[in-house]
């Protein structure tokens, strides 16, 4: 499905990575099964994908909250990843990013703005033969609050140095929609797998 672009003559694209640029979301999702499952942890499909964009210490923590559990997070977000990255084989891009990818690169400068650790963006890219197309990748770490709130792409933005009102931005959550307007950059919503 090609993904139709707002009017405007943008000088950057920045790219939301788990379910925008990679189709991963299932992939995380198995891997967060496999994880929370040795703590017998409980974490619905519906609410995976209502939480998409958080930050997985984030995620721990308030499952910890809500289930009266207490996962160490750092160790459990270790293993997530881990787990992650063992299933990157099975991982695609969402066609109708890559696409634009394709049809971009050169004549726009790209980034990545993620609330993924580095290291999963960068694993992501690299099963996908796509890292060397971007110019910055902003992701957990880098920046102190989480989407909706605007800092992680408003970074990507100084950091392409390109007015955010010159941004384009790729998302596949509500949240990061909302980061994204909150920063003044027009937004293309990237459907969820089951729409595409």
């Amino acid at each position: 499905m090609l993904l139709p672009l707002p009017p405007g003559e943008f000088r950057a694209y920045l790219f939301d990575c788990d379910g925008t640029i990679t189709d991963s979301m299932p992939v995380h999702y198995r891997a967060w099964q496999t994880v929370l499952g040795e703590w017998g942890c409980d974490f619905p499909e519906e609410q995976f994908y209502a939480w998409g964009g958080r930050p997985v210490a984030d995620i721990i923590a308030e499952l910890n909250e809500r289930q009266g559990l207490r996962m160490p997070v750092a160790a459990v977000a270790a293993r997530q990843e881990e787990v992650f990255q063992a299933g990157l084989a099975d991982m695609r891009a969402v066609p109708g990013v890559l696409w634009h990818i394709e049809d971009a690169y050169r004549r726009v400068p790209f980034g990545v703005v993620s609330g993924s650790t580095r290291p999963a963006v960068v694993a992501s890219l690299e099963a996908l033969g796509l890292l060397d197309r971007f110019e910055v990748l902003v992701c957990a770490g880098d920046y102190v609050t989480p989407k909706p709130d605007p800092e992680a792409y408003l970074l990507g933005a100084r950091l392409i140095g390109v007015p955010p009102e010159a941004c384009l931005v790729f998302e596949d959550t509500d949240l990061g929609v909302q980061a994204a307007t909150a920063a003044g950059m027009a937004s293309v919503r990237v459907p969820p797998p089951w729409l595409r």
